[in-house]
């Protein structure tokens, strides 16, 4: 069993050929696919692709920090409003983003941890998206750290340092197409890091894997990031798949 612990499933970029793009997925060994939330334009795609295929996809409720704007407390309240009615798996996706912009560098801080403080009252992981912000999720982490705060530190591009530190705060890796890049960097350590704090992403449609860098990314591509693992780590393709899986299940508890 492969696992994806995060995929854009809903994104417009498969509005051609969705059922078709998910059963590649399936026939590659994909049999989970955890959803990440952006904002509540999306809401409704995400609740459409969970009636369509209810025993493979897992959502997630939260405001990704690119969606963090003037209007942010509405934005959260839709986050509160839906966590207090529906069951999801995880706070996510959340966190800082400080690539593009930093003009809501306060709102971003300020909804981060609100959106931490919910997922450990409810008892949720979450999953959090840095970049170029790994200083101030540490921060924010250092501040809700405890046996309650857990989740994933999704498409994780930092340094071992930085890999290590966020594995402190009980956090797995999340590892997609980036490792491999030939600039990608994290093949260069990874083999450091045990397995146990690593799960599987694609971040479809995003990130596409080397031979498919640069086009549209799908769930099933994630077999070529498994095959680099199992390089790195001198492990199977089938044992990569099995740790990882057993890695999401503990973070997701499904």
């Amino acid at each position: 069993m492969i696992t994806d612990t995060h995929t854009h499933l809903y994104s417009e970029q498969f509005d051609q050929d969705r059922d078709a793009m998910i059963q590649r997925a399936k026939d590659a060994g994909v049999q989970r696919f955890f959803i990440p939330a952006i904002d509540s334009s999306y809401s409704e795609r995400m609740f459409s692709l969970e009636e369509n295929y209810p025993n493979d996809v897992f959502l997630m409720m939260g405001l990704h920090p690119t969606s963090v704007k003037e209007n942010f407390e509405s934005e959260l309240q839709h986050v509160k409003d839906w966590i207090d009615k529906k069951t999801f798996v995880a706070i996510g996706e959340i966190g800082i983003d400080l690539y593009w912009d930093k003009t809501f560098l306060k709102e971003q801080q300020k909804a981060f941890q609100i959106q931490i403080r919910w997922a450990k009252k409810k008892k949720l992981p979450i999953v959090i998206h840095c970049r170029n912000a790994f200083d101030e999720i540490f921060d924010i982490l250092e501040l809700e750290k405890g046996p309650d705060l857990c989740g994933i530190f999704h498409c994780f591009t930092g340094t071992l340092e930085q890999a290590k530190k966020a594995i402190s705060y009980n956090m797995k890796l999340g590892i997609g197409g980036v490792a491999t890049f030939k600039n990608g960097k994290i093949d260069t350590f990874l083999n450091q890091i045990p397995l146990e704090h690593i799960v599987l992403e694609t971040d479809s449609p995003y990130l596409s894997p080397t031979p498919h860098r640069g086009k549209r990314n799908e769930s099933s591509y994630i077999t070529f990031v498994i095959e680099k693992l199992a390089t790195i780590y001198k492990l199977t393709f089938n044992e990569i798949a099995a740790v990882t899986t057993e890695n999401s299940k503990e973070v997701f508890g499904i």
